[in-house]
């Protein structure tokens, strides 16, 4: 019975700590994983005319400029609970690094734009807002739920990876790490 407890113990450790490492995007450096992660292939997704916005595309990552990407859905509480700080870090950013939001709702299908729009107004979104239709590059980056966030370096790497809400400065802290700081 303890041998069977033991390597359930193992077990969970070992998948504890591969999500950790999907979830930062690499093996810590403690453990051999001084590598960087690999450079996530970029997707082009279109934009939405909102609030700091504007209608056309964008590609993400931004080809050799940091990027910060939140996940958010129209549906979801904490997406909201968290649109004041995202805000707030965006405006303590700037232009250091691209600021986008992506739902991966089907906007122009089974959720309007204009439902969108709207969210984006209420929660005072005044960034640049994209559709991930196709979740191709939340396939890609690996989230699993929203809100989630992203922060990825100049050369497409994933610097600092999250789930769920998040204060200002631990927004501000994850997009330095894409920052170079």
């Amino acid at each position: 019975m303890r041998r069977r407890h033991l390597l359930a113990g193992l077990a969970s450790v070992g998948a504890l700590g591969g999500a950790g490492a999907v979830a930062t995007g690499g093996v810590p450096d403690a453990l051999g994983g001084g590598d960087a992660p690999e450079p996530i292939e970029p997707v082009t997704l279109d934009t939405i005319e909102a609030p700091g916005s504007r209608d056309g595309d964008v590609t993400l990552p931004a080809p050799d400029r940091p990027t910060f990407v939140d996940f958010f859905a129209t549906w979801c509480k904490p997406c909201v609970e968290q649109m004041p700080d995202l805000a707030e870090a965006h405006d303590r950013i700037g232009d250091e690094a691209l600021f986008v939001s992506v739902t991966p709702q089907d906007v122009g299908g089974s959720v309007s734009e204009e439902k969108v729009v709207n969210w984006w107004r209420e929660n005072d979104g005044d960034w640049l807002v994209a559709a991930d239709v196709s979740a191709e590059l939340a396939a890609r980056l690996n989230v699993g739920g929203y809100p989630s966030a992203r922060a990825i370096d100049a050369t497409g790497r994933v610097r600092w990876a999250t789930s769920g809400t998040h204060t200002t400065e631990e927004f501000v802290e994850g997009i330095q790490k894409a920052l170079d700081r």
